[in-house]
């Protein structure tokens, strides 16, 4: 019987027709800009987020890190939340990277508001560091795959240019958000100076992110991931899979959503759960009463063929996907109520 892997989104495979599209690339040297896949997915992300550039890179804490790279000077500060990934998951890559420290807001799903980024704003004294850039993370990984409304992230970007701070996304599942919502990838590329965007969460290409922001700072960026290894030569194979995850897997991703509200029923009602974060996308996340050992819960589930994985005390977290097909869902869900304490 075939595992059911629910520890992320990331854990997904390239498909036949994903595979043959990265067959067919034309490629070239990115390093010299040479590349004919890597080129057209860069124009292709800029374009639909009505940005001027984009820039290739393996990775999301990469676009993320070159982000704040280019945006800060050693010993200024980012605003972001408690949650964030950037703070939480990429490896104190804010201090290293860039120098800089972090102030962090406690918001309960990683989501917060203009007036929290006003009062996270340090006064101009040379006591404190320089107060430089705002961070969000659409969704909010930590807070459960939950999404920001568009109206309340103009908000804050009407007090970063206020306040002559720029605006980053952290958009590893931008287009989990855009689904939910129905919102406009325009109108969020209207907001923000940097925009990261991955390709190997939901979307389901096998690695890549793209960074957008105007030619000036992607020109800057470009030297920085040269600077952190991220200079890939023939990268059009990688480059040609985001390109069909984004022809072809952004619509989809309500299918991922309404598996993971599926499941999200079904915990609710389990005698062991304590509580479940509201689902709003691909991301199910639920605290275990004390008498259920996280470890011990992850076992038994594991071996009946089935991988979650710990997301913090008693927390677990599910991840649905495009290789998660509804067969899979019932059998969770059949496993899930044959547990007991024990």
């Amino acid at each position: 019987m075939n595992s059911i892997d629910l520890r992320s989104d990331t854990v997904t495979k390239p498909g036949k027709a994903m595979l043959e599209a990265m067959f067919n690339a034309r490629v070239g040297d990115d390093v010299f800009e040479e590349d004919e896949a890597v080129n057209q997915l860069e124009q292709q992300s800029a374009q639909m987020f009505g940005m001027e550039a984009g820039l290739f890179c393996p990775s999301g804490t990469m676009t993320n890190q070159i982000g704040i790279k280019i945006l800060t000077q050693p010993g200024d500060e980012v605003i972001c939340d408690a949650l964030s990934h950037i703070y939480n998951y990429e490896g104190g890559g804010i201090s290293f990277n860039s120098s800089a420290s972090v102030k962090l807001i406690h918001s309960f799903n990683g989501i917060f508001n203009a007036e929290n980024v006003i009062d996270n704003i340090n006064p101009d004294n040379v006591h404190y560091p320089k107060s430089s850039l705002v961070s969000i993370e659409n969704t909010s990984n930590r807070g459960g795959g939950c999404c920001w409304n568009i109206e309340n992230v103009r908000q804050i970007a009407e007090v970063c240019k206020q306040n002559k701070l720029y605006f980053h996304l952290d958009g590893a599942r931008i287009f989990n958000a855009l689904a939910h919502t129905g919102e406009s990838a325009k109108d969020y590329g209207k907001l923000f100076d940097t925009i990261s965007v991955c390709l190997s969460k939901g979307l389901g290409a096998p690695a890549g992110s793209v960074l957008l922001a105007n030619k000036e700072l992607i020109k800057k960026a470009r030297r920085i991931r040269k600077v952190l290894g991220g200079g890939m030569r023939q990268a059009g194979y990688l480059a040609a899979a985001g390109t069909f995850a984004l022809d072809n897997n952004i619509e989809r991703l309500k299918q991922d959503h309404l598996k993971a509200k599926i499941l999200e029923q079904c915990i609710k009602a389990l005698p062991f759960v304590e509580e479940v974060f509201p689902v709003q996308t691909n991301i199910v996340v639920f605290k275990l009463i004390d008498a259920f050992k996280t470890d011990s819960f992850i076992d038994k589930l594991g071996k009946k063929g089935i991988k979650v994985v710990a997301f913090g005390k008693q927390t677990i977290r599910m991840v649905t996907h495009l290789d998660i097909n509804d067969s899979e869902i019932d059998r969770t869900i059949t496993e899930l109520k044959k547990l007991e304490i024990n």
